[in-house]
């Protein structure tokens, strides 16, 4: 999944999955070349972190 698709996914800014990324605070990511990229289950265990997190 691309950084467009993830930030449309969580209805947040492209700006705000960098923010994360560069903090290391969003999910895990990795790079084709230029492009960061996310697998699906990475954002999905990244969310249920943060759903057990938030209580």
């Amino acid at each position: 999944m691309s950084v467009q698709e993830l930030a449309n996914y969580l209805d947040v800014p492209v700006k705000t999955i960098y923010a994360w990324r560069y903090h290391d605070l969003g999910p895990r990511g990795f790079r084709i070349g230029r492009h960061v990229r996310f697998r699906w289950h990475d954002v999905q265990a990244w969310l249920a972190d943060r759903m057990r997190a938030e209580g």
